[in-house]
């Protein structure tokens, strides 16, 4: 090969490099206008700036009691299955229902009465089971929702329906929605947290999928950050031996100039979300082990929260937390505690889960009360769906529990914007189907939204061509619960 014929291919080497290069760059160019395009009609939610009306609310704290409390052991009290305990479920009521694989094949559905007694407390009279003393003694601060429905049958589909609007996992969750769409309060700490716990009547480790936290389709930093229950709330909180404040400083100023650089190149949000998720990592190192922290809490506080309230990760420090998280601006706190899946032993372990739960829920609220926070806090507590009316077993063993029911089942709120010592919706004399103000998961969510300041029905994102919301394309404003 000759010298000319070497420096012929060498320019035209580089000029197949130049032009590769340059339709590369323009693609990307052309697509990152496209995507910023899209980017911009989406954050405009029908050009209507957030919120879209004065909120009653700042804030959510949602106590999720992961696995399906039983509403008729709890709040909706049912003598009337007493007077026919061990009577078939009338066809009547039943109506064809589906049932779950656990109680499909039994030969008889039995009614089933609660063993635990009831009592009413507050003005309004409310119903409450033994098991909860505590949860009775806020009744009059409460709104109790009886009348609560939602399509799946099975955990996975109940939860991830209860938080995304869909039963099927991929869309964001509501903290990711709030957090889009109202932003944060703190610059200290994340818009969204989640806490979890495990119930003292864990029969069995029901699964609490990171997707119930995730922001789907929306940018990764507003995707909820989960709290451990234990050593580092965060994994890497510390820096590493040898490594000082100065030194991580440092880095991620050189590593965020880098990552901007390409993002400018390659046009990818997530590249400017994985900076700021650098940057509020870098400001948690600092906040974190304060707001853990609860050596500055009286003993009035454990006393009412209970002693639980000393051991990181239970329930009732994560209510604890979870205050202490509001206090310092999180908008969105998302407890789940699970362990409430009784198909079996339901007289056994019910108790438990309760003792569990009680005192720190309704200690929460007080708490919230007490600093001020609760008008503008909103407090909510349940599962997924409820339980059947029937037994899961056989009755006499003793060791019967309930199954799966999302044909109605209780949840209560408290806090800014609803009605106190207030009941809402009717179940049937036998606790199976709802006979008054149905409340559909979808219309929780758009109350819920509504509170904060957001028309649920224009708060959009556009996906794949699709504008997308929390509600799906369903859900009212159950204004009557509302103040």
């Amino acid at each position: 090969m000759t010298k000319r014929t070497m420096t012929s291919d060498i320019h035209q080497g580089a000029d197949r490099q130049t032009r590769r290069s340059f339709l590369g760059s323009a693609g990307v160019a052309l697509g990152a206008m496209s995507l910023q395009g899209l980017l911009s009609r989406s954050a405009l939610a029908d050009d209507a700036s957030l919120p879209h009306f004065a909120p009653k609310v700042k804030r959510v704290i949602y106590l999720c009691q992961s696995g399906a409390p039983s509403q008729q052991d709890l709040f909706d009290y049912k003598p009337a299955l007493l007077a026919r305990q061990g009577e078939e479920i009338p066809d009547s009521i039943r109506m064809g229902q589906r049932l779950t694989t656990m109680t499909s094949d039994q030969s008889s559905l039995p009614l089933t009465p609660s063993k635990f007694a009831f009592q009413q407390y507050g003005k309004s009279g409310m119903w409450f089971s033994e098991l909860v003393p505590h949860q009775a003694g806020i009744a009059d601060q409460m709104c109790q929702i009886r009348s609560m429905h939602t399509e799946a049958i099975n955990h996975d589909p109940g939860m991830t329906m209860l938080f995304t609007g869909h039963q099927l996992p991929g869309r964001p969750s509501m903290g990711s929605w709030l957090s889009y769409g109202l932003g944060s309060e703190s610059e200290e700490l994340p818009s969204f947290v989640v806490l979890v716990s495990q119930g003292s009547a864990m029969l069995s480790q029901q699964p609490i999928f990171d997707r119930l936290w995730s922001s789907g389709f929306l940018s990764s930093r507003f995707q909820g950050v989960r709290f451990r229950g234990s050593g580092d709330p965060v994994l890497y909180l510390n820096n590493p031996a040898g490594i000082s404040a100065d030194d991580r400083r440092r880095v991620l100023d050189t590593l965020s100039q880098m990552n901007l650089r390409q993002a400018s190149e390659v046009g990818d949000p997530e590249i400017e979300s994985r900076v700021a998720q650098y940057e509020m990592a870098y400001r948690m190192q600092m906040s974190i082990p304060t707001l853990t922290d609860f050596s500055d809490e009286p003993e009035s506080v454990f006393a009412a929260y209970g002693e639980d309230a000393r051991k990181p990760g239970s329930y009732a420090a994560n209510c604890l937390l979870a205050r202490r998280l509001a206090e310092r601006g999180v908008r969105y706190i998302q407890l789940f505690h699970r362990g409430w899946d009784q198909h079996r032993d339901l007289n056994a372990q019910l108790p438990l889960q309760c003792r569990d739960t009680d005192q720190a829920s309704a200690a929460l609220v007080n708490d919230l009360a007490r600093l001020g926070m609760l008008e503008e806090t909103l407090v909510v507590w349940g599962g997924e769906f409820g339980r059947t009316s029937f037994a899961q077993g056989k009755l006499e063993t003793g060791d019967y529990g309930r199954d799966h029911h999302g044909r109605c089942f209780t949840m209560w709120l408290a806090g800014g914007g609803v009605k106190q010592g207030h009941v809402h919706g009717s179940t049937d004399e036998l606790g199976y189907n709802i006979t008054e103000d149905p409340v559909h998961v979808h219309d929780l969510n758009a109350t819920i939204l509504h509170l904060m300041g957001i028309d649920h029905k224009r708060f959009t994102y556009r996906f794949q061509s699709r504008d997308y919301r929390l509600t799906d394309i369903h859900g009212n404003v159950v204004e009557s619960i509302l103040t």
